[in-house]
């Protein structure tokens, strides 16, 4: 049976930053040997996030999509379901992460507890249409850097 680092695509090697992750989790994960850099500084392959609320979605999305390779991921993982004190699901995941101009490619289970959506920088010319978000045009959007041209 496949790994969840598997079936999210990680390899041994890859420049990754993790946030919020709780260390039972990132076992569970059975994570490859990755680069993991302890601050967010430069381009990465693998960024993934642990978020309960939108508040804090959007400030990930802010803080973390400037540092996305060009043909990298952005994780997001969620509560399942809606527990007492979230205000995500997986209609706010992906409208979020269209807000910041990335889209939502596969969504897996990462444990009992912790959903998990992968979001992608948008291929240049390809039409994308989603009943929960629409795409904003990633050149107007602020925090362009040069992950996106080089990384």
């Amino acid at each position: 049976m496949r790994t969840v680092a598997e079936k999210m695509g990680l390899r041994d090697g890859m420049r990754a930053y993790l946030a919020r992750a709780d260390e039972t989790v990132l076992e569970a994960m059975k994570l490859p040997r990755l680069e993991l850099s302890p601050e967010l500084v430069g381009c990465f392959d693998y960024l993934h996030v642990f978020v309960t609320t939108q508040d804090a979605l959007e400030n990930a999305f802010a803080t973390m999509r400037p540092h996305l390779a060009k043909r990298g991921s952005l994780w997001v993982s969620w509560l399942k379901g809606t527990p007492k004190g979230s205000d995500l699901n997986l209609q706010s995941v992906i409208r979020i992460g269209y807000d910041y101009g990335l889209v939502e490619s596969k969504t897996l289970a990462v444990d009992a507890l912790w959903s998990a959506m992968k979001f992608t920088h948008p291929i240049p010319g390809k039409n994308y249409q989603n009943s929960f978000g629409s795409l904003k045009d990633p050149c107007a959007l602020p925090w362009q850097s040069s992950c996106r041209n080089g990384g």
